[in-house]
């Protein structure tokens, strides 16, 4: 028998969210992950939520926008505090960290220096 259900696989729709994630196209991959979200509940919903917000943050770093990446920071990480270390493959431990670490360095950067940070500080979101 196999081990591994359908239950706990990422939604089709998330994998694809993912996978645009990872690519650096946050704004394309907001579509597939709030596809997800709409089709799923908790932990699940909350999971493709969480990853789409921080992938918003990211898309408002890449639009100068300092006051709109730190909302979405605050969003993303509410929703991904309250998970587990580890959801349907996604290593939350290091996409909770990952996340703070570029927050952190918006936040020493200000808002006239967004354009500074260190684009390799973004990381993709970490399967297991």
């Amino acid at each position: 028998m196999n081990s591994h259900s359908k239950a706990d696989q990422l939604h089709p729709e998330a994998q694809k969210g993912i996978e645009l994630f990872n690519r650096g196209d946050f704004y394309k991959a907001h579509d597939p992950l709030e596809l997800a979200w709409m089709k799923t509940r908790p932990p699940e919903r909350d999971l493709y939520q969480g990853i789409l917000l921080i992938g918003l943050a990211y898309y408002q770093i890449s639009l100068g926008n300092y006051r709109g990446a730190i909302k979405m920071f605050k969003k993303g990480q509410q929703r991904l505090n309250i998970l587990g270390d580890n959801l349907l493959g996604v290593n939350l431990i290091k996409l909770r960290t990952d996340a703070e670490i570029v927050e952190h360095a918006i936040r020493h950067l200000g808002p006239k220096h967004l354009h500074d940070l260190d684009q390799e500080l973004i990381k993709p979101v970490p399967l297991t």
